[in-house]
């Protein structure tokens, strides 16, 4: 009676069969270890996130670049704007529109004295009466102060725009009492630049004496 074990006397008490100690097909060698380490495709430059401190400095030094652009501008325009129109209101030019206007009333000029003291509106206005009428008593009153007065000096002049401007001056005048006696008095005007003309829109006497 056969027993629990095989007969096959190829196979070994506790494994598989053993195979053929001499096979005739080589034995396939093991595999070999490289000598340099595997080459890896490089995919590219690496993307490395800027820090957000760089980020702050790149847009403070874009903002300074625009201030000193801003700047740069302004200062160019102001140098190459055209120069402004005080240059009506020199000394010189001031002196002598007051003086003219000092004339007028001396003369009793009424159509002067009108269109100084209209400040350029003088030939849009259609009814010139009441103007007439007030150049009239103006004179009136200038010729019973003086019976001669010259501007000496301009004392101040202050701009109100480019255009316009109040001016303190001096003027030597004789009295109209007959009196030989002159004297230096101080006046106020209005100036007005309009089309290439001065013109005195007021005239008020800046003293305390009576004449």
């Amino acid at each position: 009676m056969p027993g629990p074990y095989s007969s096959d006397h190829h196979a070994g008490f506790d494994g598989p069969p053993l195979g053929d100690t001499h096979p005739s097909a080589p034995i396939p060698a093991p595999p070999g270890y490289p000598t340099h380490p595997p080459t890896v495709a490089y995919p590219g430059p690496l993307l490395v996130p800027k820090p957000r401190r760089s980020r702050l400095f790149v847009g403070g030094g874009i903002a300074l670049l625009v201030v000193a652009t801003v700047m740069t501008a302004v200062v160019y325009s102001t140098h190459r704007a055209p120069a402004a129109a005080r240059g009506a209101f020199s000394d010189a030019t001031a002196s002598a529109a007051i003086q003219a206007y000092l004339d007028a009333l001396q003369h009793r000029d009424t159509d002067a004295i009108a269109r100084n003291t209209l400040c350029g509106i003088y030939d849009a206005v259609r009814d010139r009466r009441s103007d007439q009428a007030l150049a009239k008593l103006s004179s009136d009153a200038f010729r019973k102060q003086f019976s001669e007065a010259q501007v000496t000096s301009i004392d101040k002049i202050v701009y109100w725009s480019n255009y316009q401007a109040q001016v303190l001056f001096t003027m030597r005048v004789q009295p109209a009492t007959g009196s030989s006696t002159r004297s230096e008095v101080q006046g106020v005007a209005q100036l007005i630049s309009q089309r290439n003309h001065i013109l005195v829109c007021s005239y008020v006497l800046h003293s305390a004496g009576v004449y």
